[in-house]
């Protein structure tokens, strides 16, 4: 792509966003950016059977942050979830309260490989109920 292209595209996600919104029931929600110049976004993702089936976003700061979080959500809406990353994934939402117990032990049944053991461990560690971090370690 030419630099003018380059500049069009850019402009054309940040005037005109895909997927701009806060989303409800979001089985993902990440936020991030540089707060030191303003440029903050939240992405959310609902998850099906390992597949991003949609995304969203909102945020402020600059053209090339906001065009960014567009053009991320049209670039991962029907990706797969890899092993790994669904784990750490698993493990982030069981950290923020998000899923629970019988969640972790639902994606184990999907994944009863070594792996899934003790990563499922890991993020029942993660939970903030004391009793399930207790009941992970003695594992």
């Amino acid at each position: 792509m030419e630099r003018q292209e380059y500049i069009e595209y850019l402009l054309d996600h940040f005037q005109n966003p895909r997927n701009r919104r806060r989303m409800e029931g979001a089985d993902v929600q990440l936020g991030g950016g540089n707060p030191g110049c303003g440029d903050l976004i939240t992405m959310y993702l609902k998850i099906d059977d390992d597949r991003v089936s949609e995304v969203s976003f909102e945020g402020e700061g600059c053209t090339i942050s906001q065009a960014g979080g567009s053009i991320v959500t049209e670039l991962i809406e029907g990706l797969t979830l890899d092993t790994d990353l669904r784990w750490h994934l698993v493990g982030s939402l069981a950290a923020s309260g998000v899923i629970d117990a019988d969640r972790i032990e639902e994606e184990l049944r999907r994944d009863p490989t070594d792996l899934g053991t003790r990563a499922a461990a890991a993020a029942r560690a993660m939970l903030p109920d004391p009793a399930h971090k207790l009941a992970a370690t003695a594992q």
